[in-house]
């Protein structure tokens, strides 16, 4: 068995338990929406998906030991593929036409850059120099993109995936210098870069977390994407790694990473939301103070009104049907003041003023804080039977 297809056989079980730790993360992220780091930290699901991610991390390391960083990084995209029937089975609902499709599509193009990224192990690492440039630059753009702004979860994500590619190139050169029989096991070089690849590691795996509380699909893809992205880049660019075929096997590998591309977004409009709760209504608090007085407006006595001075008309609105004004000047009736029962003057309102006759208002009610309230309230008047010529009213 040749070092490449063991490459491939780890990469694959590596990809499927990457798959069940995604899940198992998403699930976790959606009971939990808003809790905090150290809350994760006493969740048995947490430690779960972390033992998975764990396993994944350590296979994947051996599969970089048998094959170039080009072979093994885009097999990585298979997560994607094992978690959409991994996650349409917890949930209880079968895989959808438009999955399966994205699904082949997916597998079509890492075929095409498998075929044009197969080469041998590679021979040379990053120095401590090279390691350090790269883990800065690293972390700033992770910085930049972990600032608060719109569409956290794609953000989170991608920095996700560029924090894990980046801890695959360097786990690379760990495991190259330190089964490097000419030097030391536990040099500078190797010490550093395994704190560098331990730092990323944990970056992306709290930045995937807080991720997946939009949801599995999007955030997932656009981690699968930029992990090999991120590898592939210092793979070419610092690792002497080369696709094979020249022009014609580049022209491939680009065309099949557009089909793979297609089958993830294929795969990340399949995939379901989870719901909204519904936001309970709220009545307005205006309407609460209509029907219920607070204790200070009962608790405040209200000085009573000058008998000699006239009242000022109060406006009074009554419900009607749409278009009919409701707005009205109710009439102001003088009371004599020896008689506040009786109205006086020729401001009679018996008749066509008012039908329902004089307004009784009562007498005193009491001392108490609630009193002067309720003698503002207009008082209910039962109609009684008049005559058609109304007789005037007379004082007592």
């Amino acid at each position: 068995m040749s070092a490449v297809l063991v490459a491939v056989l780890l990469s694959l079980v590596s990809a499927v338990a990457y798959a069940a730790a995604a899940v198992a993360q998403e699930r976790l992220a959606s009971r939990t929406s808003g809790t905090g780091t150290l809350r994760l930290l006493g969740s048995g699901a947490w430690w779960w998906s972390v033992t998975l991610n764990a396993s994944a991390a350590l296979l994947h390391v051996v599969a970089l030991r048998y094959g170039p960083l080009t072979v093994v990084q885009p097999l990585g995209a298979l997560t994607l593929v094992a978690a959409v029937p991994m996650g349409a089975r917890i949930a209880g609902r079968p895989v959808s036409a438009v999955e399966w499709r994205g699904t082949a599509f997916t597998l079509a193009g890492l075929a095409a850059v498998l075929a044009t990224a197969s080469g041998p192990a590679p021979d040379d690492v990053l120095g401590v120099p090279e390691a350090l440039l790269v883990a800065g630059g690293t972390a700033a753009l992770i910085g930049m993109l972990s600032w608060p702004g719109s569409r956290p979860g794609l953000r989170h994500a991608t920095a996700s995936g560029i924090a894990s590619g980046v801890a695959s190139a360097l786990t690379q050169t760990v495991t190259v210098a330190a089964t490097d029989r000419s030097g030391p096991l536990l040099s500078v070089q190797v010490a550093g870069v395994a704190l560098l690849v331990a730092a990323f590691a944990a970056g992306g795996l709290l930045l995937s977390q807080t991720a997946y509380r939009s949801g599995l699909g999007a955030p997932l893809a656009v981690v699968t994407l930029a992990n090999p992205v991120a590898a592939g880049v210092i793979g070419l660019c610092l690792l002497g790694e080369r696709l094979q075929g020249g022009p014609v096997g580049v022209l491939s590998a680009l065309a099949g990473a557009g089909l793979a591309s297609r089958g993830v977004t294929l795969l990340t409009r399949a995939a379901p939301r989870h719901a909204e709760a519904p936001v309970p209504r709220v009545p307005p608090a205006h309407s609460a103070a209509r029907t219920n007085p607070s204790p200070a407006d009962l608790a405040t006595p209200t000085p009573p009104a000058d008998p000699t001075v006239p009242a000022k008309p109060v406006p009074w609105t009554e419900p009607t049907a749409p278009g009919i004004p409701v707005a009205r000047m109710s009439p102001v009736v003088p009371v004599d003041p020896d008689h506040p029962t009786v109205p006086a003057g020729p401001m009679d309102p018996v008749g066509p003023m008012n039908p329902m006759g004089p307004i009784e208002r009562p007498g005193p009610v009491g001392d108490h804080p609630a009193a002067a309230v309720l003698a503002r309230e207009p008082q209910p008047v039962a109609p009684e039977r008049r005559s058609r010529s109304p007789q005037p009213a007379t004082a007592p």
